[in-house]
């Protein structure tokens, strides 16, 4: 299992820090961006295969399934 920022928004924010960078923005002057949208992954052949059983609950918040 894991839960992250998801990968997709990070870099759609990355995209926009350099076009702000390439518009002539200062690095310096931008704010530090944390994530604001965050992920849960489960992979169930890894589960498997250590022997874990991922209750339905969990497995229905999750956004993405590895069989």
């Amino acid at each position: 299992m894991s839960y992250g920022a998801d990968q997709v928004e990070a870099y759609r924010r990355v995209a926009s820090i350099v076009d702000k960078i390439l518009k002539g923005r200062k690095p310096a002057d931008l704010p530090v961006e944390q994530p604001t949208k965050f992920e849960l992954m489960i992979n169930l052949k890894t589960a498997k295969a250590l022997g874990l059983t991922i209750p339905p609950v969990v497995m229905m918040r999750a956004e993405k399934v590895i069989k």
